[in-house]
């Protein structure tokens, strides 16, 4: 084995089929978080530099072929996360099903003393002896199209349908008739759910992605370039949810939905989501990867689940041992509260508390 690394933009045209044959050999690998445009897109808006977080591939060749592809972010004392680490719902080799390499020795022709994992395809053999916590993502299947997918969605989540279908009527009723517009090109429709988004974030306690400034280029790079869906729901001349996915084929990711709260009482994101659903088929997407977390909302809307593992490879380093400590009790905490749908409610709770005695103390 050979491996060799590189940045995303040294990758030619070559390597790139390489990438994209290799993702065709499991249909899990279609994911668009998976797709070279990511690594590229992060790699071109990452700040890079000394000190700062390198975005990095490894090629793995055997024989003269290239046999897998390692994206993967390297910082300060070798630690190392997948590509867009936070923002990604699916990590992984862009290898057959069936590839085993030795995942320190990886970590070595890297330069990493650790890679920690939190989305990663738990089939893929690399990396399964590494594995802490096992858990699974919610899929939208769609390949039977719309009708097939409502009716079954119907059978098993009758109440969750019913009331979807109740509120976009009374939308429609008392604010104007419902439209749904699956791909937005218009840059303000863009700024205006980062802007919901962000209210999101700063309302609910968490931390406004949209208020780094990296982010921000990156998701208008890939809506520039297509590689992103925006798609808007409206009521009459109302904008009034949004959802910002990422395409890959016939495969997408749903990354960024928000809504205005001012129309909260219709339930718009659940409208808009099984807007998405509709519109999907009919432009040629036959799966939606809902990501991990808001389990009640995607109880009702999954098809399957994908197993995926949190975990992390580490080698004897100083590197490693900074790393566990700052961070594998928190792990164990966050696995914990996203476990368990109880704590998961006290957890909002408290950082909405928090939210808002922020908010009164500017």
């Amino acid at each position: 084995m050979r491996i060799s690394v590189v940045r995303p933009s040294d990758l030619g045209a070559t390597e790139i089929g390489r990438w994209r044959a290799l993702q065709s050999s499991d249909p899990d690998l279609a994911n668009p978080f998976l797709a070279p445009e990511f690594t590229l897109g992060v790699g071109r808006f990452r700040r890079e530099g000394p000190g700062r977080t390198n975005v990095l591939v490894a090629v793995v060749e055997d024989a003269g072929e290239i046999v897998a592809f390692f994206p993967f972010e390297r910082g300060p004392l070798g630690i190392g996360h997948p590509v867009g680490f936070g923002l990604t719902d699916l990590q992984g080799l862009i290898a057959p099903p069936g590839l085993a390499l030795n995942a320190r020795a990886l970590l070595r022709a890297c330069g990493l003393a650790v890679w920690d994992f939190d989305h990663l395809l738990a089939a893929q053999r690399t990396f399964a002896a590494h594995h802490t916590v096992r858990r699974s993502e919610p899929v939208m299947d769609l390949g039977a199209g719309f009708a097939a997918f409502e009716e079954e969605m119907r059978r098993a989540a009758p109440k969750t349908h019913k009331t979807i279908r109740y509120k976009e009527r009374k939308l429609g009723r008392e604010v104007g008739d419902v439209r749904y517009v699956f791909a937005s090109d218009d840059p303000e429709d863009l700024r205006r759910l980062m802007d919901w988004k962000s209210d999101q974030y700063n309302r609910t306690g968490r931390t406004d992605r949209f208020a780094r400034a990296w982010i921000v280029a990156l998701v208008e790079h890939f809506h520039r370039t297509g590689f992103g869906v925006l798609s808007v729901l409206w009521a009459g001349d109302e904008p009034v949810s949004a959802h910002f996915g990422l395409r890959n084929e016939g495969v997408m990711a749903g990354w960024f939905p928000a809504y205005d709260t001012r129309f909260g009482k219709y339930s718009p994101g659940m409208i808009g989501h099984l807007r998405l659903a509709e519109g999907c088929p009919l432009n040629g997407i036959s799966e939606i990867a809902m990501g991990r977390g808001g389990k009640e909302f995607k109880e009702g809307f999954k098809s399957r689940e994908m197993p995926i593992a949190e975990g992390r490879v580490a080698r004897s380093s100083a590197g490693a041992g900074v790393h566990w400590m700052r961070t594998t009790p928190l792990n164990k905490a966050r696995g914990a509260v996203l476990d368990n749908p109880t704590l998961y409610k006290r957890a909002d709770r408290v950082l909405k508390t928090y939210a808002k005695l922020r908010g009164r103390s500017r």
